[in-house]
């Protein structure tokens, strides 16, 4: 066996970076904000503006955090200030009881029991994607980031509103496009006004909000236009029948709006970077990506078939996972101390903005063995588990990702469909770097070939 692959990454400072170089980092690579000593120890103290700033890699603390005292943190003015236009005020910036009531009304939908239903919209898309793929294979070298984004957003559409994407897709990719090249990253404005102070930004981001309303509400009203059925289709159905178990009350049209609007932000772009950044991976260990095509050669993946094969595709939900690791989708989760508080040894002030960074996490020294190497046999059955709060590739706690199960079965379905039809390597030998904004996105496009099988 040769040795494992360890993907590049941006070089790691000696010591964390100055006010400046942290401002500098945040607009430029975030992931350059955390100097060695964040992969080693328990916790890094720091201060920015003034206010106390923690980074917790223990677990113990992590968990006291994000699961024992939920309620004791807030999201900060930052970045509620830049997820607001694109998600409203769906699950994902919701507080309080009125967070309480959005989730327990969306659990149910996104619950495993439903991706029955759902699975069939995803088999769907990638095999209308294949034809593509082969046409653009044959011209020459494809851009995958931009074939899973739209595959993923295809995805979404279908499973969510059982529309393809060819009607709304080029509008939403403009409009996600846009949002992520600038209005995505904080500037230092951001970071220091007051929440109800408008920043420069937030002009732009209202104008944003206004254009992305508009398109969310034709995406709506086209669903609705659609013939009733006897049963729910998608996650529109599911969700516009659900109610509170406690109050029963359901999802205003605004509402509905925003859960979906988040869904299909926070969804389809997970998935997308889940599936390029193993595609990737794949394709610069080639032993892996033998193993995995062992695995799901001559399998059927088809839309009637899907359900029943998803349990067999161990080893490709353990690629997933461990791309999810290396390449966590949200980088890092802010939140800042509504009192102070105790994590364990961990003196956490009062107003204190606290980190837990899956990127970080998911590479400390003193969590995981060779942390920078591409092992997927880490995820196997069988395999010796992580820490608990070690692997956080969808959050903890209250606040999970509600849609993990649906981007976890979507992810595996789909590489193993695409494994199935190529074999995939790279066109040039360019160094892929990780260059997050809001997500851990790759710092270009490159170029993959694609063989058929």
């Amino acid at each position: 066996m040769n040795a494992p692959f360890v993907p590049p990454r941006p070089p790691v400072a000696a010591a964390g970076p100055s006010l400046p170089g942290f401002l500098a980092a945040v607009r430029s690579n975030a992931l350059g904000m955390w100097g060695a000593e964040a992969y080693e120890q328990d916790v890094v103290v720091g201060r920015a503006f003034g206010r106390p700033m923690l980074l917790l890699n223990a677990p113990a603390a992590i968990h006291h955090v994000l699961v024992e005292n939920p309620g004791g943190y807030r999201r900060t003015p930052a970045s509620i200030r830049i997820l607001w236009p694109i998600t409203g005020r769906g699950l994902l910036l919701a507080e309080g009881e009125a967070w309480r009531l959005q989730r327990r009304t969306t659990a149910p939908a996104l619950a495993p029991r439903t991706l029955p239903l759902l699975l069939p919209h995803m088999a769907g898309a990638v095999e209308a994607a294949l034809p593509a793929l082969r046409a653009q294979a044959a011209a020459g070298p494809v851009n995958l980031l931009a074939a899973m984004q739209g595959l993923a957003l295809d995805v979404a559409a279908r499973a969510m509103f059982s529309l393809e994407s060819a009607r709304f897709g080029a509008a939403m990719r403009e409009l996600l496009g846009q949002f992520g090249q600038r209005m995505a990253r904080p500037r230092a404005l951001d970071l220091v006004l007051p929440p109800w102070l408008p920043s420069p930004g937030d002009i732009a981001r209202l104008r944003f909000r206004r254009r992305w309303v508009a398109l969310m509400d034709g995406i709506m009203a086209a669903r609705t236009a659609t013939p009733a059925a006897e049963g729910p289709r998608d996650l529109f159905d599911l969700m516009r029948a659900a109610r509170d178990p406690e109050t029963g009350a359901g999802f205003s049209r605004a509402e509905l709006r925003d859960q979906m609007a988040t869904l299909i932000v926070a969804g389809h772009e997970t998935t997308a970077l889940a599936l390029f950044w193993s595609l990737y991976l794949l394709a610069r260990d080639h032993e892996a990506q033998a193993r995995l095509a062992a695995e799901v050669a001559g399998r059927d993946l088809g839309a009637s078939a899907a359900a029943e094969a998803m349990p067999k595709l161990a080893y490709t939900a353990a690629v997933v996972s461990e791309a999810l690791r290396l390449f966590p989708p949200a980088f890092t989760l802010v939140r800042q101390a509504r009192q102070a508080d105790r994590a364990g040894d961990i003196a956490i002030p009062r107003g204190a903005v606290v980190m837990v960074a899956p990127w970080v996490l998911h590479r400390h020294r003193r969590l995981w063995t060779d942390p920078d190497a591409f092992v997927p046999e880490r995820f196997l059955p069988g395999a010796t588990p992580p820490p608990r709060f070690a692997y956080l590739p969808f959050g903890a706690g209250p606040r999970v990702c509600v849609g993990a199960q649906f981007a976890l079965a979507e992810a595996a379905l789909v590489l193993a469909r695409l494994m199935q039809a190529f074999h995939v390597s790279m066109a040039d030998d360019r160094p892929v770097l990780p260059a997050p904004v809001i997500t851990t996105q790759p710092d270009h496009a490159p170029g993959f070939l694609l063989a058929p099988r």
